[in-house]
This record gives structure tokens, C-alpha cells and sequence, in this order.
């Protein structure tokens, strides 16, 4: 038997042909960071930003809300290579960030590891427990995934209560965990003649963590892997025929997803210096949700785009509550809360985007594509008209 070439033309007109199923098209091509020059100016203009936004913005309420949205945006980008990319839906991604949250925690402040090994070690962690599971809730698919993933959120709720001498149990506990590399350390930078608050520092920290996240997961959606993952998306039953083993594909999306999630969760615990089980409940599964639908599912800014927006939704909330008299200020105990209006604009954005606009906030930034002509249509083209003569085209005779 012989196999086609990797250089073979994706132009076929069968829709289950192996370079159309594994998405080796030119519609099917993974997304590339860097694809255009647009792309690569916009990607200097992201990393200047990540060095003059806190050098030029002294508000730490605003610096604390863009580096939330940062630390978001992680776990987001984990979820959107799961649902977006791998097609499963997970509403349990929260499990995932708590297990980072108070496993870095443990590592990194009652057993005292420097900071570039306490993270990686709970990245890891939460990407062990997403090896466990994965053989398991990856036999169900659809709203049956959704069910079972959501079964996590609970359990880890449960078990981080009743481990009081590792997570504080009800009362949680205080991160103190390092946040320092070397002599670099993020709570009191300096860079040259500025001294930086700890606000400005962990804005840094956690946006260029963003970055490297960024460019890791578009290099894995373009590799082998990357491209099983979206074959199994679009056509499980074709990409089984094509030899793609679906249960290892979407284990290696689960287990990478895992790990986004625990890896924004231990920078989720020193950001907030405080965690409770109830921080990494099912609301907190919801925004993630709702981040990738907003920003834009099977994309790779959709998620930083999906966190900066979201991200702004308690300020929004606490802005119309002077004005809304069903919103509860802060403080106060009549009306509903900011978490809860959120929830209730997280809903709502959901059901628009997804009726009305499913590309989501990166569709508006994307050219329309321009679909490519049929061949009988290029054939009608370049036949010459009734009565035309075909001298002009032919050319002069050798």
C-alpha cells in the first residue's frame, strides 16, 4: 500500500481526503502567530506593551484587573485548545486551576522552592490529574464530558476542604509562595532607575508567561498532534479512517489543557496572596467558558482578547451600580452581588455571540476569506465568448 505524498496537492474535490480531514487545506491550515506582517508588528507592538503599561499606569486597582485577565487568559488558552481546537466540551476546568493554585502553595511555600520549581511543579501536578482522568471522561462525549468534567469541580471543592493541613480547609489559606528569579524578584522590581510596586511587577511577570503560552500553543496546533485534534473535531468517523486515533489525540489535548489550568492557577494563588476551595467553583469554570466564546473559539488571541473583556465586567458592575438600583455596592448586602451580575452578563454574552456572532471579538480583526473559484468556473473564464476569435489568446504560431 502507498501513502500520498506530504507535498500532495489539498486542492481535491473529495471533502474526505486525507489533506482536506488532517486540515492541510489552505480553509483547514492551523493558524500561525506571526502569519502576516500585521501580525508580526501587532506581536512587537504586545511585547513593548508588557513593559511600558505598568511603567506608565500608577493605578494598582486597573494594573490588578489587567493582570487577573493575564493569569485568565492562561487558563483560557488551555480550555480553547480543548473545546476550540480538540472539540470538548469541559466545564471542570476549574478543578484544574485549583489543584495549580494550591499545590504551588504547598511547593512553594510551605516547602520553600524557588519559584522557576515550585510552578512547573504544579503545572505538572494539575497535568497528572488530567492524565487520570482523561482515559475516563474521554470515553463520553458532548454534554456527557460536559456532566462529568462539571462532577470535578465539586470534588475538588470536597477534598480541598478536608485537607485543612495542605489547603486550610474551609478557611483556606495565605499564599506565601516566592515569586522571585535570582536576584529578580516580582514584589519589588527594579529596571533601571524605576523602582516598580508589586502590582507592576506581577503585571509583567504574568503577561510574558501569557506570551510564552501564546507562542507554545501555536506551535502545537500546527504540529501532527495539533492537526488530529482538529480532524477529530471536524470529522471524528474520517480522521478514524485516515488512521487518527481519536482516545490519544484528545488525551494529549486534556492533559495540555491540564496543565495551562495549573499553571494559571499557581499564579493565580500568589496574585490573589489568598485562596479559599470556593475561589475554583463552577462560576470560575463559567468564565473560562465564557472567555473562548466571546474572544473566540479555535483562536489563538481569542482567549487574551475574551480575558481583557471579561476582565472588565466587575468594573463595569461596580460602575452601574450608582446607577442600577438592583446592583449591590460593594459592601453592601440588598441586590445582587458583582459576582453574581457578572454571572448574568457572562450568560447573555454567551447566547449572543454564539447566535450572532460565533466567530467571536478576533472575527472582526480577520479579513473575510476570499473562496476560491470552482474549476468549472475557471474553465468558463478562460473559454473565449460566442463569436470571439481565439487568435489573441493562441499567439503568433512557431
Amino acid at each position: 500500500m502507498t501513502t500520498a505524498a506530504p507535498h500532495a496537492e489539498a486542492n481535491s474535490a473529495d471533502p474526505g481526503s486525507a489533506d482536506a480531514v488532517l486540515g492541510r487545506s489552505t480553509r483547514a491550515r492551523a493558524p500561525r502567530l506571526f502569519g502576516t506582517l500585521t501580525a508580526k508588528i501587532l506581536a512587537i507592538v504586545f511585547v513593548v506593551a508588557i513593559f511600558a503599561v505598568p511603567l506608565n499606569i500608577g493605578d494598582s486597582y486597573v494594573l490588578t484587573v489587567l493582570t487577573t485577565a493575564a493569569i485568565a487568559a492562561i487558563a483560557a488558552t488551555g480550555l480553547n485548545l480543548l473545546t476550540g481546537y480538540a472539540g470538548q466540551i469541559s466545564l471542570g476546568h476549574a478543578f484544574f486551576v485549583g489543584a495549580g493554585a494550591f499545590s504551588g502553595q504547598v511547593l512553594g511555600g510551605q516547602l520553600g522552592l524557588p519559584f522557576l520549581l515550585w510552578l512547573p511543579l504544579a503545572a505538572l501536578f494539575a497535568g497528572a490529574l488530567g492524565a487520570l482522568v482523561a482515559p475516563f471522561a474521554l470515553r463520553l462525549r458532548g454534554p456527557y464530558l460536559a456532566i462529568v468534567s462539571l462532577g470535578l469541580v465539586y470534588i475538588g471543592i470536597y477534598a480541598a476542604r478536608n485537607l485543612p493541613a495542605l489547603t486550610g480547609g474551609l478557611n483556606g489559606t495565605v499564599v506565601t509562595a516566592p515569586v522571585a528569579i535570582g536576584p529578580l524578584d516580582f514584589t519589588s522590581l527594579q529596571i533601571g532607575p524605576f523602582l516598580l510596586t508589586r502590582e507592576q511587577g506581577m503585571f509583567i511577570l504574568c503577561w510574558v508567561i501569557l506570551a510564552l503560552v501564546l507562542l507554545a500553543t501555536a506551535n502545537i496546533v500546527r504540529s501532527r498532534s495539533g492537526r488530529a485534534m482538529q480532524a477529530i473535531r471536524d470529522h471524528d468517523l474520517a480522521a478514524e479512517v485516515l488512521g487518527v486515533r481519536r482516545l490519544p489525540s484528545m488525551m494529549n489535548a486534556f492533559i495540555v489543557s491540564s496543565v495551562l489550568g495549573g499553571l494559571a492557577g499557581g499564579l493565580l494563588g500568589v496574585q490573589l496572596q489568598y485562596i479559599r476551595p470556593e475561589n475554583f467553583g463552577l462560576d470560575l469554570s463559567i468564565q473560562y467558558v465564557a472567555i473562548i466564546v466571546i474572544g473566540g473559539l479555535a483562536s489563538i488571541w481569542g482567549p487574551v482578547l475574551g480575558a481583557l473583556f471579561i476582565g472588565l465586567v466587575p468594573v463595569m458592575a461596580i460602575w452601574l451600580s450608582d446607577y442600577l438600583p438592583f446592583i449591590a455596592k460593594p459592601g453592601e448586602q440588598s441586590g445582587v452581588s458583582v459576582s453574581g451580575f457578572g454571572l448574568i452578563v457572562y450568560g447573555i454574552l454567551i447566547v449572543v455571540f454564539l447566535l450572532f456572532r460565533r466567530g467571536g471579538l478576533i472575527s472582526f480583526f480577520h479579513r473575510p476569506a476570499r473562496a476560491p473559484r470552482a474549476p468549472a468556473a475557471r474553465a468558463a473564464a478562460s473559454d473565449p465568448a460566442p463569436g470571439e476569435s481565439t487568435t489573441q489568446k493562441e499567439g503568433p504560431s512557431s
